[in-house]
């Protein structure tokens, strides 16, 4: 892994691995976790692109400043990352977050993107006293207080009894996230609404849902897909993490989107 300084000069840390010779797909992942959300996903991504992915400011191992975040930050590190590589365009990947990340990338800086794949994403998550009620509650006790309420939004409880290790690794990256990113981020949520730009977003656009996902739900990729023009869409039977509850079928689709 390695590491570059925003403007702002926090400490991202990144990984570049797959295809050198191949175009570059950014990977930005979910809330709570870290770069190794895509685990599942980069053998079959890195035959066809080189792949780089990041770890949100706060989470895994990039640096966490105190305070609250905001999308526009949040997408000024993905620019910055991009700089960084000496990347002019390059494919973008987004969960959750990094699906909001992808959005505003894609009428902020859509010259810098190639296509986008926003997957199990919103434009809008109100109201923010709920994300103030969440900060209150990881400020004052951690974020070991939000794993078991994440496990399960996130995932089908079928696949709770079915893989509960993948679970179980999924909850330890909720868990090692720092209290300051988590905060950030939630008040970058909490304060970010990008309906009135989605019809600006530019770039080719794959919008993915879970069909039992109660945190961004079905009509929230509606709404997507209404309003970017010419996206494509695939549902799978899974909740929040359909990249982890369906890996095989989530880089399928990906790659053939993307190919």
């Amino acid at each position: 892994m390695e590491r570059f300084q925003t403007g702002d000069g926090c400490a991202i840390t990144y990984e570049r691995s797959g295809a050198a010779d191949k175009p570059t797909l950014v990977l930005a992942p979910s809330l709570g976790t870290s770069m190794a959300l895509f685990d599942a996903q980069m053998a079959a991504l890195g035959e066809a692109f080189s792949v780089v992915r990041f770890d949100l400011r706060g989470h895994g191992a990039s640096e966490g400043p105190a305070g609250g975040y905001s999308m526009d930050r949040l997408g000024r590190d993905a620019v910055e990352l991009l700089d960084h590589l000496g990347e002019e365009r390059a494919h973008f990947l987004g969960v959750s977050i990094g699906g909001m990340i992808g959005q505003w990338l894609g009428y902020r800086a859509p010259e810098r993107i190639e296509s986008l794949v926003l997957a199990n994403t919103s434009a809008y998550m109100g109201p923010p006293s709920g994300w103030d009620d969440r900060i209150g509650v990881v400020q004052a006790q951690g974020t070991e207080a939000m794993a078991a309420p994440a496990v399960d939004r996130w995932f089908t409880k079928r696949f709770q009894q079915s893989d509960a290790a993948e679970v179980s690794r999924i909850s330890d990256m909720i868990k090692a996230t720092s209290a300051n990113g988590y905060s950030g981020c939630c008040a970058a949520i909490r304060d970010m609404d990008l309906r009135p730009t989605a019809p600006l977003v530019a770039p080719r656009c794959l919008v993915i849902a879970g069909r039992e996902d109660p945190a961004t739900p079905p009509e929230h990729a509606d709404f997507l897909c209404e309003q970017i023009k010419g996206a494509t869409r695939v549902d799978f039977d899974a909740a929040h993490l359909s990249n982890v509850e369906q890996p095989s079928a989530f880089s399928a689709a990906v790659l053939s989107f993307l190919q």
